[in-house]
């Protein structure tokens, strides 16, 4: 993969089968190369991620891809993960790179907002995501927009991550000037996620 090409970073849907979704991680994996995935379960059953975790870091972990988990910071010793993605900007990120050491990935989603990204970024954050970056329903309607990207790329050395209702186009305009493509739901709805994927990344070449 090329120095310039932006890294892709899965992140897995709010609710899966334990029974399919390793297997359909394990083959996007072994079709595309990819340099994290984010563990993002909405369930708040410590049994239920434990089990997730475990299988779905036995699947990361042999392909030599970083396994992070949403928001659960004290889980991520416990279950022999890499790190943690926070979701509320950089609240949080200078106790837990405190607690967590030096080697462990911290990650902050900052919204639409660049000050929460310029704090979070200082507070020691491995890379901070914005978006959405895409038209969605949900949330307030804000996006990330193509000034932000350009903007960080240009001014802020930590990684940034486009993320939320990706499409080709997208990829098209932020390539350039994102570090991270964030892909969830837009790979996962479909049936071969793997295909959906390379559809994405297309524009890449």
């Amino acid at each position: 993969m090329s120095e310039d090409r932006p890294q892709i970073y899965l992140v897995t849907p709010p609710e899966f089968d334990l029974e399919v979704f390793p297997a359909r991680l394990a083959a996007v994996l072994d079709g595309i190369e990819v340099a994290c995935v984010r563990l993002a379960l909405a369930s708040r059953d410590e049994d239920r991620l434990a089990r997730a975790a475990d299988a779905l870091r036995e699947v990361a972990h042999a392909r030599d891809v970083a396994l992070v988990i949403e928001q659960h910071a004290l889980l991520v010793e416990r279950l022999g993960l890499d790190g943690v993605h926070l979701t509320d900007g950089a609240r949080n990120v200078r106790k837990l790179r405190k607690d967590l050491g030096d080697d462990a990935i911290i990650g902050a989603f900052c919204g639409v907002t660049r000050h929460e990204g310029i704090n979070a970024a200082e507070a020691g954050a491995d890379y901070c995501a914005f978006g959405p970056v895409g038209e969605t329903p949900l949330g307030d309607g804000s996006r990330a927009g193509l000034e932000l990207f350009q903007w960080w790329s240009e001014m802020i050395e930590v990684p940034i991550v486009a993320e939320g209702a990706l499409t080709a186009d997208l990829v098209a305009q932020l390539g350039p000037v994102t570090d991270f493509f964030g892909f969830g739901e837009e790979i996962w709805r479909a049936d071969d996620a793997a295909a959906a994927l390379k559809t994405l990344l297309a524009p890449l070449g």
